[in-house]
């Protein structure tokens, strides 16, 4: 094709051609203002963009055009390609997404395969450990002349506790919340710790009632105590703790054997940390062999098993209406958040996969009972909190019995004492199938731990603290560092020259050990104590490892000075105070928080708000991985029944049906 005098030639099929033109065979009245190629193919508007900014006529005078080189372009002359629909694009696209997110799990899994793969071993590269000889064959000593575990039997299985086996010991009973706390905040190049707890786990307690009724399942809820001691290169022994001789620094420990034989040892200490948790509070009332506790792994297993037997044992053709009403009652003392959550939890239980998988009959027939001796249930919370859980569970049908007092418990029923209208006091009954008593526990009093206080003073002074004697003066110095160490004590203890004279009894001019017992008691009789929470021994676990911290820094200091410890201990550190954080409970479906003066609460939204900041506080990430599977095995197949665990122990105390065994129940 021939235009302005250039020869263009132009293939329907070809590649990208250049096209040449020469600017200076062109006029201004030619180009128009701008240079023009006509071209019949679909690229020529493409053409006139490419080269109309070249000949700008405001920025070039064609009188000069003839000296500007030869410009060249590159077009191509296939035809523009069609568009597609919406809906092709919309396919392509997901399909193309797909694909990706396909190739992206793929590989995945692939590496998942690859790592589980280096997991396993089978090379045996083990050498031979180096053991003491004091390890094994430990000297005998002490007040009963007993072995005395100076060096343990790992002490030298590495570099690290080689190291340290001439820090100081620091001794940890108990592997409770406290006992982690502090064992998390410790320095691991400052001490030689050594754990000793009957239990080889740490138990996340505040879930516990879910592992109840299988939402959760246990081993989502506890941690082995010696991945946690490993961090700190520490030792753990499974014993329990009987005595402690404060004169010579020595833990009397005891374990059972390979054998069953009961043995005794001491284990010696520079700093001991007693961390082994509270009791349950019985109130004095009879008959709690009847009830259930919930403290522990085996108290959760144990109402899981209780709880299937009971609606098992209702199905049966035997089972008169009574006998089923009965093992279908479910009773709870205390409203507290340990019994309002179990409450919440096993009518959640009951509710959702009783049905699914029982006869519905079994659903009109089952009952569940909170009886509070207070006027509402979690009295320790804001009062509209309180009353929106009293709500909620009347929605669920969980009878609420406030302002009544349990009396007994009785195998089949339980006795308990309420006020009517007119406050007179009568006694009911309900028959139960299953009882869990969640009253509250028993915490060691501050009397206890002042006297403990002064036998370590009386030692210090090498006496003995049964015959030791405290004038005004070393009154007053004792009261100074009863101050410091138990700051609830400070308003108790202002006139001390009024407490030492009003227990002076003898007028001796000094106090004797009962003389200031029982001071000490009076003054535990007028204070508050604090909440036996795991918040509270969480924070005191922490404030002990950064003082434990602080007092391993000053060391070097104290020893060149010839300090005492105990008098680094006033001063290195301040004395403790709890701060609440804050509380929450579930109440089925629907949870409520109460965070110093600010109160909510909530339903669905609330309750994954109240899971979020349980799982967030969960000991490790094993643990939190476990318990979002658990919560997500609940969602699409819903809890178990019952625990196999508990199937297998009962079968084993089944006796044969064939000896004329009647009675199945425990005894």
């Amino acid at each position: 094709m021939i235009r302005n005098g250039q020869v263009v030639k132009l293939l329907a099929r070809s590649p990208p051609i250049a096209i040449r033109f020469k600017p200076q065979s062109l006029s201004p009245s030619q180009s128009g203002g701008g240079a023009a190629i006509g071209l019949t193919t679909q690229s020529s508007q493409a053409w006139h963009q490419l080269a109309r900014p070249q000949l700008n006529p405001r920025s070039l005078q064609f009188s000069n055009l003839r000296s500007l080189p030869p410009v060249y372009r590159f077009i191509s002359t296939k035809p523009l390609p069609h568009k597609r629909g919406p809906v092709f694009r919309f396919c392509y696209r997901l399909f193309a997404y797909s694909g990706a997110s396909v190739l992206i799990l793929g590989a995945l899994v692939g590496a998942f395969f690859v790592y589980d793969s280096t997991t396993y071993r089978e090379d045996l590269s083990y050498t031979d450990i180096p053991v003491s000889v004091e390890a094994l064959y430990p000297r005998r000593g002490g007040p009963k002349n007993l072995p005395i575990a100076d060096v343990l039997v790992d002490d030298d299985d590495c570099e690290d506790n080689t190291r340290k086996k001439n820090k100081p010991k620091l001794v940890v009973l108990g592997s409770g919340w406290g006992s982690v706390a502090l064992l998390k905040q410790l320095n691991p190049e400052d001490y030689h710790v050594t754990v000793v707890s009957p239990c080889n786990y740490f138990l996340f307690t505040p879930m516990l009632p879910s592992a109840t009724v299988g939402t959760l399942e246990l081993r989502s809820l506890i941690e082995p105590i010696r991945r946690i001691v490993q961090r700190i290169k520490g030792h753990f022994l499974r014993a329990e703790a009987v005595d402690v001789e404060l004169t010579e620094r020595l833990i009397e420990v005891a374990q059972r054997d390979a054998s069953g034989e009961l043995r005794h040892f001491y284990l010696p200490y520079d700093k001991l940390v007693i961390g082994v948790g509270s009791t349950t509070n019985p109130h004095g009332v009879k008959g709690l062999e009847n009830c259930h506790f919930l403290k522990s792994v085996e108290d959760a297993q144990a109402i899981r098993s209780q709880l299937g037997r009971n609606v098992e044992a209702a199905c049966l053709p035997t089972t008169s209406d009574e006998e089923r009403r009965r093992l279908l009652s479910f009773v709870i003392s205390g409203g507290g958040p340990t019994g309002v959550e179990f409450a919440a939890e096993l009518f959640d239980f009951l509710n959702e996969d009783l049905a699914r998988s029982f006869p519905k009959i079994l659903r009109n027939e089952v009952s569940v009972h909170v009886i509070q001796s207070r006027g509402h249930i979690l009295n320790t919370y804001d009062e509209a909190l309180s009353q929106y859980a009293e709500e909620k569970l009347a929605h669920d049908q969980v009878e609420v019995l406030t302002n009544s007092r349990v009396k007994e418990v009785l195998p089949e029923k339980i006795l308990f004492t309420q006020k009517n209208e007119n406050g007179e006091t009568i006694t009911k009954e309900i028959p139960h199938g299953f009882c869990l008593w969640s009253t509250g526990v028993l915490q060691n009093n501050i009397a206890d731990h002042l006297i403990q206080f002064l036998r370590g003073i009386a030692y210090e002074k090498g006496s003995d603290p049964e015959t030791v004697e405290i004038t005004f003066s070393e009154w007053r110095g004792v009261a100074q560092r009863v101050k410091k160490r138990f700051p609830q004590a400070s308003d108790h203890l202002r006139r001390l020259d009024k407490l030492f004279e009003q227990y002076d009894k003898d007028k001796s001019g000094s106090l004797d050990f009962g003389e200031l017992r029982e001071l000490l008691v009076q003054i535990d009789s007028k204070l508050t104590s604090l909440p036996a929470t795991a918040q509270r021994a969480h924070q005191q676990g922490q404030y002990l490892g950064r003082k434990l911290n602080k007092l391993a820094q000053a060391a070097p200091g104290m020893a060149m000075n010839q300090m005492d410890y105990g008098d680094l201990d006033a001063a290195v550190y301040k004395a403790f105070e709890y701060k609440h954080m804050g509380s929450l409970a579930y109440v089925g479906n629907a949870a409520i928080f109460d965070f110093n003066g600010m109160s909510f609460s909530g339903g669905l939204l609330a309750v994954y708000l109240w899971r979020s900041v349980y799982f967030a506080q969960s000991v490790s990430f094993r643990t939190r991985v476990l318990m979002a599977m658990d919560w997500t095995k609940r969602a699409l197949f819903g809890r178990g029944e019952q625990s196999p665990q508990g199937r297998l122990r009962r079968l084993d105390r089944l006796g044969p049906l064939d000896q004329g065994s009647e009675e199945i129940g425990p005894k």
